[in-house]
């Protein structure tokens, strides 16, 4: 990214508050690489194996699997990734405009626990890569030991980059982006030689539920990412295209998930065991040879780094628009501590990896889903975002609405949740709404929490935007909900 006045050192000093304009110089396309590192992740390979052996789709279904779930997934990270254009902050920091000061505690919550779960995935899957170049290059075999010893280097390594900023994540990704796409090139053409080909084109074709509920398994990482989309934005002018913003995240995300899942469908048809593994890295030691699988699984081991990079920094945030009154490297401590022990726990106890990662998926997306239904619904409307507002957590704040809540996001945000897990099936939690009918049995229910969550945000009044009056209450609005930031300082000002 080009250099900022808070940006150009080694460790970035700027928190939730709003950019100032002067120092948004950053350019749409260095978003690529950024999309691009949020999906170098071996677990992609083995939910393509999942499409195989768990939902029984051929090559072909998974090649449509492959191309919709980051078309729809990260078409939606785009779109709300405008938000940060728009507004120069944190997606959390504005949330508080469409929530409120006290409302957004609510998703806000949510989001940031359901972050724990998904970094703890990743420094798991992080720990087996390093384990198994391990094994491979030296000979070691894991245990108990070594296994929370990778953990705990993982982790620290992780907390180094995302606690050094943006510019630290930026460049990571920009040379995992090139490293990882010579090496991929590599292990598709062994593959194409080496498939039996006759085998993997006459695989039976799944049903039509199978593939849309595919999607939804492929989507649910996209999902995770939307709500964090404009803290990778935020730096960008506002003269910043948006088609440019959706289209580097579709094609930054589609030139990684396209070919990963199809090259775990197609080893599945030779390793179908490859879907449910324990351990879902060692597999590609298997099945790769030496000369590819170590400088492969390294560059794995980087991709899992840079997308748990990510994670932590956009969590920083979350905990500080939750009141941790810390800097943001910091913050972004907690969740690798938190990742930390639960990641200790899911290596020591778990006996399925990739059965605890789906059925977290599925839940992932309805806890993820309900917030993008009502932030992309205010999006549509919102133009302009207060920074002074967003920054003032008290009652004088031109976000404070009725007693710190919007009553309508509130409400259609936690109808919307409660709807969609309803529809849902997982594992761990199967909705009384999922069966007997096509959301549950496409799998579609953060669609539905999206849309219910997203239409009822629409019909129900919003309250103006305005310093409050009185006890806790909101003025009434002299102009319209989405009102720019300088008539949010009238209005204010009025007040007072």
């Amino acid at each position: 990214m080009s250099r900022t006045v808070e940006s150009e050192g080694a460790l970035e000093t700027r928190g939730i508050e709003q950019v100032p304009d002067h120092e948004r110089t950053g350019r749409t396309r260095e978003l690529f690489p950024t999309w691009v590192g949020a999906n170098i992740s071996v677990l992609l390979l083995t939910m393509g194996a999942s499409l195989v052996v768990a939902y029984h789709l051929n090559i072909w279904q998974a090649l449509v699997v492959a191309v919709a779930a980051p078309v729809v997934s990260y078409g939606l990270v785009g779109l709300v990734g405008i938000a940060g254009k728009r507004g120069g902050a944190p997606g959390m920091a504005l949330s508080r405009a469409v929530f409120g000061q006290r409302g957004n505690l609510l998703p806000g919550s949510l989001i940031w626990v359901a972050r724990w779960g998904w970094e703890t995935i990743n420094a798991v899957t992080g720990a087996y890569a390093m384990l198994t170049i391990l094994d491979i290059v030296l000979g070691v075999r894991a245990n108990s030991v070594l296994d929370m010893a990778t953990l705990l280097v993982f982790v620290v390594a992780t907390f180094a980059i995302s606690g050094l900023g943006i510019n630290a994540v930026r460049t990571c990704n920009k040379y995992a982006t090139y490293f990882f796409g010579v090496f991929s090139v590599l292990v598709l053409v062994y593959l194409a030689v080496r498939t039996d080909w006759a085998r993997v084109t006459h695989h039976g074709a799944g049903s039509t539920a199978a593939v849309i509920t595919g999607m939804g398994m492929i989507a649910a990482g996209g999902v995770s990412w939307i709500p964090t989309a404009p803290d990778f934005t935020r730096y960008l002018p506002r003269t910043a295209s948006s088609k440019a913003i959706v289209g580097t995240a579709v094609g930054g995300a589609g030139v990684v998930v396209l070919p990963m899942v199809l090259m775990g469908a197609v080893m599945a048809v030779s390793t179908p065991d490859l879907a449910s593994a324990t351990d879902p890295v060692s597999f590609l030691g298997e099945i790769l040879p030496t000369w590819i699988a170590v400088p492969y699984l390294f560059i794995a081991l980087v991709g899992m780094l840079l997308i748990n990079s990510m994670s932590m920094y956009s969590a920083g945030f979350t905990a500080q628009t939750l009141g941790f009154r810390v800097p943001r490297h910091w913050a972004v401590s907690v969740n690798a501590v938190i990742s930390l022990a639960f990641g200790g726990v899911l290596m020591l106890v778990a006996t399925s990896f990739m059965g605890s990662f789906i059925a977290f998926l599925s839940l992932l997306a309805v806890a993820f889903s309900a917030w993008v239904g009502v932030f992309g619904a205010d999006l549509l409307r919102r133009t302009e975002y207060d920074g002074r507002a967003m920054a003032d957590t008290t009652r004088t704040s031109a976000y404070w609405y009725k007693g710190g809540f919007s009553p309508a996001a509130v409400a259609a945000w936690a109808i919307g949740l409660v709807s969609g897990l309803l529809f849902t099936t997982s594992d761990w939690f199967t909705g009384p709404l999922a069966r007997n009918n096509l959301v549950g049995e496409y799998g579609l229910g953060w669609v539905a929490t999206i849309v219910i969550s997203g239409v009822l945000y629409g019909v129900l009044p919003k309250p103006g935007t305005g310093a409050p009056a009185g006890e806790g209450e909101a003025a009434e609005a002299t102009g319209p909900a989405g009102s720019a930031s300088g008539l949010a300082g009238e209005q204010a000002t009025a007040a007072v």
